[in-house]
């Protein structure tokens, strides 16, 4: 079923809902993390997104990751789950994010790097060198990943 979340908030508005995601984390030589910029909050977070109805994780993360950063990507392990994401979106809708974070590895694609649909743009990032993120999740998955990449 494709736009499912649109078709639950056509049903709810903007009530508290929760939401399955899931986020990749990508390494470059350096250690750093590819990080997105968004469209829709004009601040950062990890490649990833929303799983549609009939999805597993690793199929989200795969067709998330393209949306967001331009690169086919293959999970390489599953890091860890995330269930205390609050976020509220300038339109209006607020939900709790059960995320589940990947370790990915590149094998395809170019990364975004002009304002498209969800993404203004891609970079990587040390972990000294964090820009505005969306949420404290985000700020969590990070802190996870570079700490499981030392």
């Amino acid at each position: 079923m494709a736009n499912y979340i649109q078709s639950i908030r056509g049903r709810v508005g903007h009530m508290p809902i929760i939401l399955n995601a899931c986020a990749g984390v990508l390494f470059d030589d350096q250690g750093r993390i590819l990080l997105q910029e968004r469209t829709d909050t004009n601040n950062w977070s990890l490649p990833g997104g929303y799983m549609e109805y009939g999805e597993n994780f690793e199929q989200t993360i795969i067709r998330e990751y393209k949306e967001d950063s331009g690169l086919e990507i293959k999970p390489v392990k599953q890091l860890a789950v995330f269930d205390q994401g609050f976020t509220e979106y300038p339109n209006g809708d607020v939900c709790q994010v059960i995320s589940v974070l990947f370790e990915v590895e590149k094998v395809g694609g170019r990364r975004i790097t002009e304002r498209q649909f969800e993404t203004i743009g891609t970079d990587f990032f040390d972990s000294h060198h964090i820009p505005p993120l969306l949420n404290e999740q985000t700020q969590e998955m990070l802190n996870f990943a570079f700490e499981y990449k030392q």
